[in-house]
Protein backbone atom coordinates (compact mmCIF):
# COMPACT_ATOMS: atom_id res chain seq x y z
CA UNK A 1 0.00 0.00 0.00
CA UNK A 2 1.38 3.30 -0.83
CA UNK A 3 1.42 6.48 1.57
CA UNK A 4 1.13 8.75 -1.83
CA UNK A 5 -2.62 8.36 -1.89
CA UNK A 6 -3.95 10.67 -4.86
CA UNK A 7 -7.45 10.93 -6.19
CA UNK A 8 -6.85 8.11 -8.68
CA UNK A 9 -4.16 5.82 -6.71
CA UNK A 10 -7.09 5.97 -4.16
CA UNK A 11 -9.66 3.70 -6.33
CA UNK A 12 -7.01 0.74 -6.94
CA UNK A 13 -5.75 0.80 -3.29
CA UNK A 14 -9.41 0.28 -1.42
CA UNK A 15 -9.83 -2.50 -4.72
CA UNK A 16 -6.55 -3.84 -3.75
CA UNK A 17 -7.57 -4.33 -0.22
CA UNK A 18 -10.09 -6.97 -0.87
CA UNK A 19 -7.42 -9.18 -2.21
CA UNK A 20 -7.93 -11.01 0.79
CA UNK A 21 -12.14 -11.54 -0.36
CA UNK A 22 -13.04 -15.43 0.34
CA UNK A 23 -16.31 -15.15 -1.55
CA UNK A 24 -15.28 -14.09 -5.41
CA UNK A 25 -18.84 -12.86 -5.67
CA UNK A 26 -18.79 -10.55 -3.08
CA UNK A 27 -15.17 -9.55 -4.04
CA UNK A 28 -16.70 -8.70 -7.58
CA UNK A 29 -19.87 -6.71 -6.33
CA UNK A 30 -17.41 -4.33 -4.03
CA UNK A 31 -14.69 -4.01 -6.60
CA UNK A 32 -17.40 -2.83 -8.84
CA UNK A 33 -19.31 -0.93 -6.16
CA UNK A 34 -15.48 1.12 -5.58
CA UNK A 35 -15.36 2.11 -9.02
CA UNK A 36 -18.31 3.01 -9.86
CA UNK A 37 -18.91 5.22 -6.50
CA UNK A 38 -14.95 6.70 -6.85
CA UNK A 39 -15.90 7.74 -10.64
CA UNK A 40 -18.97 9.33 -9.57
CA UNK A 41 -16.99 11.21 -7.31
CA UNK A 42 -14.64 12.30 -9.48
CA UNK A 43 -16.77 13.43 -12.67
CA UNK A 44 -19.44 15.37 -10.22
CA UNK A 45 -16.03 17.04 -8.15
CA UNK A 46 -17.95 15.76 -5.12
CA UNK A 47 -17.43 18.20 -2.19
CA UNK A 48 -17.17 17.74 1.48
CA UNK A 49 -20.27 19.22 2.66
CA UNK A 50 -22.02 17.16 -0.38
CA UNK A 51 -20.53 14.00 0.78
CA UNK A 52 -21.66 14.71 4.87
CA UNK A 53 -25.21 15.67 3.71
CA UNK A 54 -25.39 12.30 1.56
CA UNK A 55 -23.99 10.60 4.95
CA UNK A 56 -26.76 11.97 6.59
CA UNK A 57 -29.73 11.15 4.19
CA UNK A 58 -28.52 7.76 4.46
CA UNK A 59 -28.12 7.71 8.31
CA UNK A 60 -31.67 9.50 8.45
CA UNK A 61 -33.00 6.58 5.73
CA UNK A 62 -32.09 3.95 8.50
CA UNK A 63 -33.76 5.63 10.98
CA UNK A 64 -36.87 5.83 9.64
CA UNK A 65 -36.98 1.82 9.04
CA UNK A 66 -39.52 -0.05 11.51
CA UNK A 67 -40.87 -3.48 11.45
CA UNK A 68 -43.43 -2.31 9.42
CA UNK A 69 -41.69 0.46 7.17
CA UNK A 70 -38.63 -0.53 4.81
CA UNK A 71 -37.25 3.18 3.94
CA UNK A 72 -34.12 2.01 1.89
CA UNK A 73 -36.52 -0.46 -0.23
CA UNK A 74 -38.53 2.93 -0.78
CA UNK A 75 -35.32 4.60 -1.77
CA UNK A 76 -34.52 1.82 -4.40
CA UNK A 77 -37.95 2.16 -5.86
CA UNK A 78 -38.13 5.74 -6.37
CA UNK A 79 -34.51 5.71 -8.11
CA UNK A 80 -35.60 3.26 -10.45
CA UNK A 81 -32.81 0.73 -8.72
CA UNK A 82 -35.61 -2.06 -7.46
CA UNK A 83 -37.04 -2.13 -11.45
CA UNK A 84 -33.63 -2.21 -13.00
CA UNK A 85 -32.81 -5.20 -10.39
CA UNK A 86 -36.14 -6.80 -11.07
CA UNK A 87 -35.83 -6.29 -15.07
CA UNK A 88 -32.33 -7.90 -14.95
CA UNK A 89 -33.23 -10.83 -13.21
CA UNK A 90 -36.94 -11.17 -14.48
CA UNK A 91 -36.50 -12.37 -18.30
CA UNK A 92 -39.32 -15.02 -18.14
CA UNK A 93 -39.95 -17.39 -20.96
CA UNK A 94 -42.62 -15.92 -23.54
CA UNK A 95 -46.20 -16.08 -22.01
CA UNK A 96 -45.30 -16.09 -18.63
CA UNK A 97 -46.65 -13.52 -16.17
CA UNK A 98 -44.68 -10.42 -16.03
CA UNK A 99 -42.60 -9.27 -13.03
CA UNK A 100 -42.75 -6.48 -11.39
CA UNK A 101 -41.58 -4.62 -7.61
CA UNK A 102 -42.00 -5.81 -4.34
CA UNK A 103 -42.64 -2.86 -2.61
CA UNK A 104 -41.75 -1.72 0.94
CA UNK A 105 -45.08 -2.83 2.29
CA UNK A 106 -44.92 -6.93 2.08
CA UNK A 107 -43.53 -6.16 6.02
CA UNK A 108 -46.25 -8.54 7.38
CA UNK A 109 -47.32 -12.50 6.80
CA UNK A 110 -50.74 -12.45 5.06
CA UNK A 111 -53.21 -14.47 7.16
CA UNK A 112 -54.53 -17.32 5.32
CA UNK A 113 -57.91 -17.01 4.00
CA UNK A 114 -60.77 -19.62 2.44
CA UNK A 115 -61.65 -18.89 -1.66
CA UNK A 116 -64.18 -16.36 -1.85
CA UNK A 117 -62.96 -14.82 1.28
CA UNK A 118 -62.80 -10.82 1.80
CA UNK A 119 -59.57 -9.20 2.23
CA UNK A 120 -61.03 -5.73 2.75
CA UNK A 121 -62.31 -5.73 6.27
CA UNK A 122 -62.99 -1.88 6.44
CA UNK A 123 -64.89 -1.30 3.73
CA UNK A 124 -63.40 1.89 2.78
CA UNK A 125 -63.73 1.47 -1.67
CA UNK A 126 -66.03 0.49 -4.31
CA UNK A 127 -66.47 -3.32 -3.69
CA UNK A 128 -65.17 -5.85 -6.50
CA UNK A 129 -64.01 -9.67 -6.69
CA UNK A 130 -61.12 -10.78 -8.75
CA UNK A 131 -60.52 -14.06 -9.87
CA UNK A 132 -58.59 -16.45 -12.11
CA UNK A 133 -56.06 -19.15 -12.27
CA UNK A 134 -52.27 -20.00 -11.37
CA UNK A 135 -51.20 -22.10 -14.66
CA UNK A 136 -47.67 -23.59 -15.97
CA UNK A 137 -46.55 -22.36 -19.29
CA UNK A 138 -47.71 -24.55 -21.31
CA UNK A 139 -51.50 -24.20 -20.07
CA UNK A 140 -51.70 -26.72 -17.29
CA UNK A 141 -53.11 -25.68 -14.03
CA UNK A 142 -51.27 -26.04 -11.15
CA UNK A 143 -53.69 -27.12 -8.30
CA UNK A 144 -52.44 -26.12 -4.45
CA UNK A 145 -50.78 -23.30 -5.86
CA UNK A 146 -50.41 -20.15 -3.24
CA UNK A 147 -51.55 -16.77 -4.16
CA UNK A 148 -50.14 -13.92 -1.33
CA UNK A 149 -51.78 -10.89 -1.67
CA UNK A 150 -51.74 -7.33 -0.55
CA UNK A 151 -53.27 -3.91 -1.00
CA UNK A 152 -54.00 -0.21 -0.12
CA UNK A 153 -57.51 0.24 1.43
CA UNK A 154 -60.04 2.29 -0.09
CA UNK A 155 -57.98 5.23 1.52
CA UNK A 156 -54.91 4.92 -0.05
CA UNK A 157 -53.36 3.23 3.03
CA UNK A 158 -51.66 -0.46 4.02
CA UNK A 159 -52.92 -2.10 7.20
CA UNK A 160 -49.30 -1.24 8.48
CA UNK A 161 -49.32 2.63 8.13
CA UNK A 162 -53.15 3.07 10.00
CA UNK A 163 -52.46 0.49 13.02
CA UNK A 164 -55.41 2.70 14.70
CA UNK A 165 -58.02 2.73 11.62
CA UNK A 166 -56.99 -0.97 10.09
CA UNK A 167 -57.43 -4.22 12.04
CA UNK A 168 -54.10 -6.16 11.33
CA UNK A 169 -54.06 -8.00 7.91
CA UNK A 170 -56.71 -5.74 6.41
CA UNK A 171 -55.70 -5.79 2.41
CA UNK A 172 -53.80 -9.02 2.69
CA UNK A 173 -54.52 -12.57 2.09
CA UNK A 174 -53.09 -16.19 1.49
CA UNK A 175 -54.65 -18.29 -1.05
CA UNK A 176 -54.39 -21.47 -1.72
CA UNK A 177 -55.96 -22.63 -5.30
CA UNK A 178 -57.94 -25.13 -6.00
CA UNK A 179 -57.67 -28.49 -8.11
CA UNK A 180 -58.22 -26.71 -11.23
CA UNK A 181 -55.34 -23.86 -10.52
CA UNK A 182 -58.31 -21.14 -9.46
CA UNK A 183 -58.23 -18.28 -7.22
CA UNK A 184 -60.77 -15.96 -6.19
CA UNK A 185 -61.64 -13.51 -4.26
CA UNK A 186 -63.38 -10.17 -2.56
CA UNK A 187 -61.92 -6.57 -1.83
CA UNK A 188 -62.24 -3.44 -2.81
CA UNK A 189 -61.16 -1.78 -6.05
CA UNK A 190 -57.86 -0.13 -5.47
CA UNK A 191 -57.13 4.10 -5.93
CA UNK A 192 -53.90 5.81 -6.57
CA UNK A 193 -52.43 6.45 -3.55
CA UNK A 194 -48.64 8.37 -2.78
CA UNK A 195 -46.35 6.54 -0.99
CA UNK A 196 -44.72 7.68 2.11
CA UNK A 197 -43.20 11.42 2.12
CA UNK A 198 -42.77 12.11 5.79
CA UNK A 199 -39.60 10.45 5.86
CA UNK A 200 -35.97 10.99 3.96
CA UNK A 201 -37.56 9.78 1.01
CA UNK A 202 -40.55 12.08 0.45
CA UNK A 203 -37.89 14.98 1.12
CA UNK A 204 -35.63 13.96 -2.01
CA UNK A 205 -39.00 13.70 -4.10
CA UNK A 206 -39.67 17.19 -3.07
CA UNK A 207 -36.48 18.38 -3.87
CA UNK A 208 -36.52 17.22 -7.23
CA UNK A 209 -39.85 18.39 -8.11
CA UNK A 210 -41.39 14.21 -8.82
CA UNK A 211 -44.92 13.94 -7.06
CA UNK A 212 -45.72 10.45 -5.11
CA UNK A 213 -48.44 8.80 -6.71
CA UNK A 214 -48.50 5.20 -7.46
CA UNK A 215 -51.06 4.02 -9.95
CA UNK A 216 -54.10 1.49 -8.54
CA UNK A 217 -52.98 -1.81 -7.94
CA UNK A 218 -53.07 -5.53 -6.31
CA UNK A 219 -49.88 -6.93 -5.52
CA UNK A 220 -49.38 -10.65 -5.61
CA UNK A 221 -47.13 -13.50 -5.25
CA UNK A 222 -47.31 -16.74 -7.10
CA UNK A 223 -45.85 -19.76 -6.38
CA UNK A 224 -46.12 -23.18 -6.84
CA UNK A 225 -43.77 -26.38 -6.46
CA UNK A 226 -41.21 -27.08 -9.46
CA UNK A 227 -42.00 -23.20 -10.67
CA UNK A 228 -40.77 -20.03 -10.03
CA UNK A 229 -42.28 -17.53 -8.19
CA UNK A 230 -43.28 -14.55 -9.45
CA UNK A 231 -43.68 -11.28 -7.50
CA UNK A 232 -46.20 -8.91 -9.71
CA UNK A 233 -48.90 -6.20 -9.63
CA UNK A 234 -52.25 -5.99 -11.33
CA UNK A 235 -52.99 -2.36 -12.24
CA UNK A 236 -56.36 -0.59 -12.86
CA UNK A 237 -56.80 -0.38 -16.24
CA UNK A 238 -57.74 4.34 -16.90
CA UNK A 239 -56.08 4.70 -13.57
CA UNK A 240 -54.66 8.07 -13.12
CA UNK A 241 -50.82 7.96 -12.93
CA UNK A 242 -50.28 4.79 -15.19
CA UNK A 243 -47.31 6.49 -17.34
CA UNK A 244 -45.91 8.01 -14.41
CA UNK A 245 -45.72 5.48 -11.54
CA UNK A 246 -43.31 7.00 -8.56
CA UNK A 247 -41.50 3.51 -8.63
CA UNK A 248 -41.55 3.11 -12.08
CA UNK A 249 -43.26 -0.41 -12.13
CA UNK A 250 -45.77 -0.34 -14.64
CA UNK A 251 -45.74 -3.22 -17.74
CA UNK A 252 -48.36 -3.06 -20.19
CA UNK A 253 -49.23 -6.78 -19.73
CA UNK A 254 -50.42 -6.03 -15.88
CA UNK A 255 -52.58 -3.45 -16.77
CA UNK A 256 -56.06 -5.18 -16.10
CA UNK A 257 -59.86 -3.94 -16.56
CA UNK A 258 -61.87 -4.14 -13.35
CA UNK A 259 -65.06 -4.93 -15.33
CA UNK A 260 -68.47 -3.82 -14.36
CA UNK A 261 -70.51 -7.15 -14.09
CA UNK A 262 -74.38 -7.54 -14.20
CA UNK A 263 -74.30 -11.55 -14.02
CA UNK A 264 -76.68 -12.55 -11.00
CA UNK A 265 -75.26 -15.99 -11.22
CA UNK A 266 -71.50 -14.54 -10.62
CA UNK A 267 -72.98 -11.68 -7.88
CA UNK A 268 -74.57 -14.70 -6.29
CA UNK A 269 -71.14 -16.78 -6.25
CA UNK A 270 -69.02 -13.66 -5.14
CA UNK A 271 -71.64 -12.76 -1.91
CA UNK A 272 -71.81 -8.81 -4.32
CA UNK A 273 -75.00 -7.33 -5.39
CA UNK A 274 -75.73 -6.24 -8.49
CA UNK A 275 -73.98 -4.96 -10.54
CA UNK A 276 -70.43 -5.17 -9.53
CA UNK A 277 -66.73 -4.95 -10.32
CA UNK A 278 -64.80 -7.67 -11.66
CA UNK A 279 -60.96 -8.45 -12.45
CA UNK A 280 -60.03 -11.66 -14.25
CA UNK A 281 -56.49 -12.59 -14.88
CA UNK A 282 -54.06 -15.93 -15.25
CA UNK A 283 -50.78 -15.90 -13.20
CA UNK A 284 -48.48 -18.47 -15.68
CA UNK A 285 -45.77 -19.51 -14.17
CA UNK A 286 -42.41 -20.89 -15.67
CA UNK A 287 -40.57 -24.29 -14.47
CA UNK A 288 -37.76 -24.05 -12.30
Amino acid sequence: MTTDVTSTTVTDEAVNSLAGTADPRLRELLTGLIRHLHAFARETRLTQAEWERAISFLTATGQTCTDTRQEFILLSDVLGLSMLVETINGDRAPGATESTVLGPFHMTESPARQLGANIDLVGGGEPCAVSGRVLSGDGTPLPGAAIDVWQADGNGFYDVQCPDLQPPGNGRGLFTADADGRFWFRTCVPSPYPIPTDGPVGDLLRATGRHPYRPAHIHFIASADGHAPVTTHIFVAGSDYLDSDAVFAVKPSLVQDFEVTDDPALAREFGLPNPFRHARFDLVLERS
